[in-house]
Order: structure tokens, then sequence, then C-alpha cells
């Protein structure tokens, strides 16, 4: 098999992630651990049995996902007394920074991450998770907002978002209910085409056009879907043939046999990073921290990209990726993927986005 060429943008200043642990892990009473149950609360995937299960057989403990829809959802759960439930959370990069200064989490050991220093720089440096010389958030996966389309009805590649609005498809398309939907319209009006946090920033005048936009799309939408699981149902029950969706999408579709595809049309598409946090409120604190040592290595950061195809913050598990999948996930040109999206940026004037969003699906 030929030598896979890392990109550029993951791999700068990287160096090896073999080091030894300090003292304190050393120290660690791994017996007291045993029995635990190490609550995630997390993105749809992001606790699947392919790369959880290793961990609960080496430490004796049980790990337990929580999914949440959307990063409201996340927010709520936390600041309503929830956030003792968890001890882990995959906060996406329009609210990291939001939950650090609101103290909902707390910083991380990155002396106690054995491959810290082999995470992309690019990823780890991000000051949205740092504050005051301390860093909250170990940078995790990250990945496009597609354009997803059944392939055995959709024959051609589609170019344009503007396929949503195409009457041969009335009732056939899935939108996210989350307020990045709006951010969608505004990318298919144009918005971001100079600077991309006018998505986030955007006037009453833009947020009215964005409304204009979604509510003139209403009779082509079948269902505006609320989580991964809903959004697959919905392809495989051929109640739609496009949607916009996440990469986890057509990853578990296609292990089911069918033909679904992807695409960043030309407008272009927003993107997200997720992170990984410890709660501050977290009852198994020693065990999130070894549960995000254990998931930055290459070995499980590639299970964790094969199940979800999703781009993962340790490019040296690039190398450990299936062929098949290194060419799905186009690893060969991540790294102007990653220069072309838009990704998620915090929205100060959230509740407006909110309220603009439930106008349209109430209208």
């Amino acid at each position: 098999m030929k030598k896979i060429v890392v990109s550029l943008l993951l791999i700068a200043g990287l160096v090896s992630s073999c080091g030894k642990k300090t003292e304190e892990a050393k120290t660690l009473d791994l017996a007291a651990l045993k029995g635990s149950t190490l609550n995630i609360l997390a993105w749809e995937g992001y606790a699947d049995a392919s790369f959880t299960k290793a961990f609960e057989e080496k430490y004796g403990v049980t790990v337990k996902g929580t999914y949440f829809g959307s990063s409201d959802e996340l927010v709520s759960k936390l600041q309503s007394g929830g956030g003792s439930s968890y001890d882990v959370i995959t906060p996406s990069s329009d609210v990291a920074g939001y939950i650090v200064e609101s103290g909902l989490v707390e910083p991380i050991d990155e002396s106690q991450i054995a491959a810290w220093k082999s995470l992309s720089p690019v990823l780890v440096g991000m000051k949205d998770v740092q504050k005051d010389g301390k860093t909250y958030g170990m940078p995790f996966t990250w990945g496009p907002d597609y354009l997803i389309y059944d392939a055995d009805v959709i024959k051609e590649t589609p170019t344009s978002w503007d396929l949503f609005m195409d009457p041969k498809y009335k009732g056939k398309i899935a939108l996210y209910d989350d307020i990045s939907t709006i951010y969608l319209a505004a990318q298919m009006l144009g918005y971001d085409k100079t600077d991309q946090s006018v998505l986030y920033n955007m006037t009453e005048e833009q947020l009215a056009a964005c409304k204009a936009k979604l509510v003139a799309m209403k009779p082509q939408v079948r269902k505006n879907w609320a989580s991964a699981g809903e959004l697959d149902n919905l392809f495989k029950n051929k109640e739609i043939v496009a949607a916009v969706g996440w990469p986890l999408t057509p990853a578990n579709l296609n292990k089911q046999g069918m033909n679904i595809k992807s695409v960043i049309p030309k407008e272009g598409a927003t993107g997200w990073i997720d992170r990984l946090m410890i709660v501050k409120d977290a009852k198994n604190k020693q065990l999130a921290q070894l549960w995000l040592d254990y998931v930055s290595s290459p070995k499980v950061m590639a299970k964790v990209a094969e199940f979800t195809q999703y781009y993962v913050s340790n490019p040296e598990a690039n190398a450990l990726l299936t062929p098949e999948t290194q060419k799905l996930m186009g690893v060969a040109s991540m790294d102007s993927m990653f220069k072309t999206l838009n990704f998620w940026q915090p929205v100060k004037n959230r509740k407006r986005y909110n309220e603009i969003w439930s106008e349209v699906k109430n209208q």
C-alpha cells in the first residue's frame, strides 16, 4: 500500500506522540475506578461501541453516551442543572467559548494526554477554549454540513444548494432543525462571499431575507430533522432524496447498501469543530481525563473516523484508515476542505436567530 501523504495543515510542527506520563498518572488509583460509569453528553455517534468497548475493558468501567441534537440543547442541559449528570461533553465551535466563559467546564491536563503533541497544532492553538493560560477543550473532530443526496434518484452530482428549490423534489427535502439552517439560507443568498463572519452577525434586514428564503422553501421540505438517526430514517424510508447533513449519514447508510452521496455546492458550506471537555461538576473527573488520553491516540481516532467519516484531530490516524475510507473522506484533499469551510462561530444575537427559525417553522 502506498504511503499516505498527510496534509501540511495538520502536521506542521508535529512531534512524536510518544511520551512519558507524569508521576500523577503513574500513581493514579485505577482500582478505585473499576465499576464506574463515564457519562458522555455528545453529538450522535461519539460514544459508539466500536471505539468505547476497549476503554471499558481496559479500566473495568462503562461508557454511557447521551446524545444531544443541537448546540442550544447542549447548553440548556448544562445550565439547567444537568451538568452534574455528565463527565464529558463535545461542544462545537459555536458554543465552546461560551461554555468556557460560563464556568461550566474545567481545565484539562495536557500532560496527562500522551498524544497531545501529535494533535493538529492548528486545532490545538484555537483561542476559544483557552483562558488565563489554561486549556479547556481537546480538539476531537471537524467536518462539513454537506448537501447529501440519494444518488439512485439524483443521477448527476448537484452543484448548487438551489437543488432544494427544484419542483421535481417538492416534499422530498430535509433541513436541520437548528439555527444553522439560517446560515444555509444566507449562503444561498451569497452573504458570506467576502466575509465569512457575516453569517453569525446578520442585520435584521439580512435575517428577514433569510426568513423569506426559508419560508419559500417550505413546500419543498418533508421534515426538519432533529438527530442524525432521524435523518437516516428519512432516507431509508424513501421520504426524502436530499438534505443538509453530516458525513455520519452517508457513512451509516452506505454500510446498509444504499447509494447516498455528499457534496459541497458552489455556494460553499458551513462546518464545525468539536472538542472534548470535562464538566466542572463531573463525578468522574479522573475517568474523564483518562478518556481524553485514550481517544486521542491514532488507533482510536482512526476508529472514530471509520465510524463517523469525520476528520479527526490526530493526523497520525489517517494512515490507519482503510483505503476505502481514505477515498470516501477525501483525506488527500482535507487541507483544501479545511480552508474552504465556513466554520460555525459564536452568534452574539443567538436569541434572535432562534426567534427567526421558530417563525419560519410556524409560518
